[in-house]
């Protein structure tokens, strides 16, 4: 990993780069009826979200969507743990985001007591079957985990209080996870030992620097699925045709004030 910061010319041209080559893929998922799932997790303020943003910025959200659930209903407790994640997994042609997944059973639930010790071994035992069986299904399932040191994690977290349209990001749960640092982290060790698996390991992205993470994760995604780009014929626009239409006078519309 550089330490050098990286030049912000460099970093936008290669971000205008990869975007190209996301549009791409996303034809080619399209096209193909492929389906992909791609799981961002990590630590509170790794810098999923933003990734997560730069992926889908030039990409239609039909075919290439975000899935970020809320805590789970009452009614929701009661079913099957990996019940309503299966309704967010992808049909032919589509490729689902997940930020957050049902790994939360072994991060958050577990360090905050949110499930019982049973069914926390129960997850490690049966998640990484639900895995393959997605995978036995024809799903492209990929899996990430970013990285941050604690440093950098605080330093992002007093950027969320103090800065107004970041205020929003942070929450009570944050500051359990800076309470419950050494608990997180044995978490995800454990996590790990069960469910990076061959068949579908986790990739490790070290995002204290937050553009290359971007960069890193956008050009290991696209290597992670072999695609062309797809030709289209050209495209003639026919000449605008008004005639035998008067249309309705614009003073009988109501417009928003032009205040710039």
């Amino acid at each position: 990993m550089g330490s050098k910061k990286l030049d912000k010319k460099f970093y936008e041209s290669e971000l205008e780069r990869l975007q190209v080559e996301l549009v791409k893929l996303q034809e080619w998922v399209k096209n193909e009826g492929l389906k992909v799932v791609v799981i961002f997790e990590g630590r509170d303020a790794a810098g999923k979200g933003g990734v997560i943003k730069r992926i889908t910025e030039k990409l239609n959200p039909r075919v290439c969507r975000v899935t970020a659930l809320p805590a789970p209903t009452e009614k929701e407790k009661t079913q099957w743990y990996f019940q309503r994640y299966v309704a967010h997994l992808p049909s032919a042609g589509e490729m689902v985001l997940f930020d957050r997944s049902w790994y939360n059973r072994a991060g958050v639930e577990k360090v905050m007591g949110f499930c019982s010790d049973e069914q926390y071994e129960e997850f490690l035992r049966s998640c990484p079957e639900f895995e393959r069986m997605l995978q036995r299904s024809g799903i492209v399932l990929i899996k990430y985990w970013f990285s941050v040191s604690d440093e950098e994690q605080e330093k992002r977290f007093l950027g969320r209080i103090s800065t107004p349209i970041k205020r929003w990001k942070f929450s009570p749960m944050d500051l359990e996870s800076r309470n419950r640092w050494a608990e997180y982290s044995e978490a995800k060790d454990k996590m790990f030992a069960y469910t990076d698996t061959k068949q579908c390991p986790w990739w490790v992205v070290p995002s204290d620097d937050k553009k290359r993470a971007r960069l890193d994760c956008i050009s290991h995604l696209l290597e992670q699925i072999e695609y062309q780009e797809i030709s289209y014929p050209e495209i003639e626009l026919p000449e605008l045709n008004k005639e035998g239409y008067i249309r309705a006078p614009l003073e009988e519309q109501t417009f928003v004030p032009q205040k710039y």
